[in-house]
């Protein structure tokens, strides 16, 4: 399943409770052929020898992007947006035997890094950090984060009245004004909101406006509150409890609010699964 925002802000708290001040004795990669071929992993793997004997002083997120930063200048960037797992082994015994990257720690703990599809696993010293673009994309200050106190709704507001674009390409992919929310998050969103998945910002009132804004807190708070959608597994491989109320676990079920069955669209180079009757 994808790492969203609130995915990646669980993962965070947790590597920094566990993982700061660690220092890495070794890092390890295997089966990383296709990521590197497709710029999904440094094309130089030597690069990922800078990363031993730095200590990690710190793990942030934004978006969907995970910066860990050692003292020696170096980055460990890990974006598993489109699927992947980041878990936390306290000796060999419990690490699986396949993953992209493994990092062993001074005191033999380890952290396991493995993509199921789409992402980013690269060793970056501060200077280049601009380079990667996943990077540049959701550290970008100019686009707005759901859970920073910038993201307010006469920003909002300004943003959807000065754009054009459908809803999911304002809130979803490489153009969209808030970082952290892929095509489960967005159809969460809309449901929540009742608006049609084809309507475009510009012509939402202000009422409407106010109701997708709170959507999208709300989503994304829920997500962090329930640990996570139930898909994910956190840093220590517990399962997230937070159960979408629309998407393909919807296909011909009836609409929990009116009953109508949902119904299936294809927007934006994905499905989007919504009621006819609420979502307008």
């Amino acid at each position: 399943m994808s790492i969203e925002l609130p995915e990646a802000k669980i993962l965070v708290e947790q590597m920094n409770d566990e993982l700061r001040g660690k220092r890495i004795k070794s890092c390890h990669l295997q089966d990383y052929e296709r990521l590197q071929r497709i710029g999904m992993l440094n094309r130089d793997l030597k690069v990922f020898d800078h990363l031993v004997n730095g200590k990690i002083e710190s793990v942030i997120s934004r978006g969907n992007v995970i910066r860990v930063k050692l003292n020696n200048g170096m980055n460990l960037i890990l974006g598993p947006e489109y699927g992947g797992q980041i878990l936390y082994h306290a000796d060999e015994k419990t690490a699986p035997s396949k993953f992209h990257l493994k990092v062993i720690f001074s005191d033999d703990t380890m952290l396991t890094v493995r993509l199921t599809s789409m992402g980013v696993i690269q060793a970056m010293n501060d200077n280049d950090l601009g380079l990667s673009y996943v990077f540049r994309r959701d550290f970008n200050s100019e686009v707005l984060s759901p859970i920073d106190k910038e993201f307010t709704f006469q920003r909002f507001s300004e943003l959807l009245a000065s754009n054009s674009r459908a809803l999911k390409s304002v809130l979803v992919g490489k153009d969209a004004f808030v970082v952290g929310l892929s095509n489960s998050a967005f159809q969460d969103i809309i449901y929540r909101a009742k608006l049609h998945p084809k309507r475009k910002a510009s012509e939402l009132s202000m009422d409407e406006g106010r109701a997708l804004f709170d959507a999208i807190k709300l989503v994304v708070q829920e997500r962090i509150g329930f640990k996570g959608k139930d898909q994910f597994y956190d840093l220590y491989g517990n399962q997230g409890s937070y159960t979408p109320a629309m998407g393909p676990n919807m296909k011909q079920q009836p609409c929990s609010v009116c009953g109508t069955p949902i119904e299936k669209l294809s927007v934006g180079g994905g499905h989007v699964y919504f009621c006819p009757n609420c979502q307008v």
